[in-house]
């Protein structure tokens, strides 16, 4: 039997398309119905059910396609895992055009290279993100979530608690709220609330 091409793509969240990486592994010859994903699951969250059900399919003398290396693992630990697995089971690694194979003394080092390169490009995204948040911060830019309600609608929400004729039910349907945000309002108000009308 041909050695078979099982292709697999991952994206971090449900808004980014996969379209392109689907792509990049038809045209590297994977066949449509060999192609597994994952949509909205990080890197670092182990429960990737696509990449399961990839790693389940290759054969000895198959080749696991990925357009990135940083698509397949986690980390450095991580990548090092899957590939002594495909190793241990006789499956070749291709990452993009270039195919490693990881019994290969060279394969081996250049694939432990490739996963040291892109974990350390991950906590550099990581470390740049952190930076540009606090500088936002400190120049007033990144501001917590403004209020639901106006300063007007919250005091008007107050009084008609106080009022008593009003259930947190009530205000929270009255001011198109969740009832949790009322008892964020009230509790900003003096006086605090009772939990127990609800």
């Amino acid at each position: 039997m041909a050695p078979t091409l099982i292709g697999y793509a991952r994206c971090s969240t449900d808004k980014q398309d996969l379209a392109a990486q689907q792509e990049t592994l038809l045209r590297l010859g994977v066949a449509p119905d060999r192609i597994y994903t994952d949509r909205g699951f990080t890197g670092t969250n182990r429960e990737r059910p696509g990449l399961g059900q990839a790693l389940a399919a290759v054969r000895s003398g198959d080749t696991l396609v990925v357009p990135k290396l940083d698509r397949l693992a986690r980390s450095v630990p991580d990548a090092r895992a899957i590939g002594d697995s495909l190793a241990a089971r006789g499956v070749k690694l291709q990452l993009g055009a270039s195919v490693h194979d990881p019994t290969d003394p060279m394969g081996k080092l250049f694939f432990n290279i490739l996963a040291t390169f892109a974990e350390f490009e991950a906590d550099l995204i990581r470390m740049r993100t952190r930076e540009g948040m606090a500088v936002a911060r400190a120049k007033g830019k990144l501001r917590g979530k403004k209020p639901k309600l106006t300063d007007l609608q919250q005091k008007e929400l107050r009084r008609m608690y106080d009022t008593g004729n009003y259930s947190i039910s009530d205000l929270a349907e009255v001011f198109s709220i969740s009832r949790p945000t009322v008892y964020r309002t009230l509790g900003r108000q003096a006086g605090g609330v009772a939990k127990t009308r609800q």
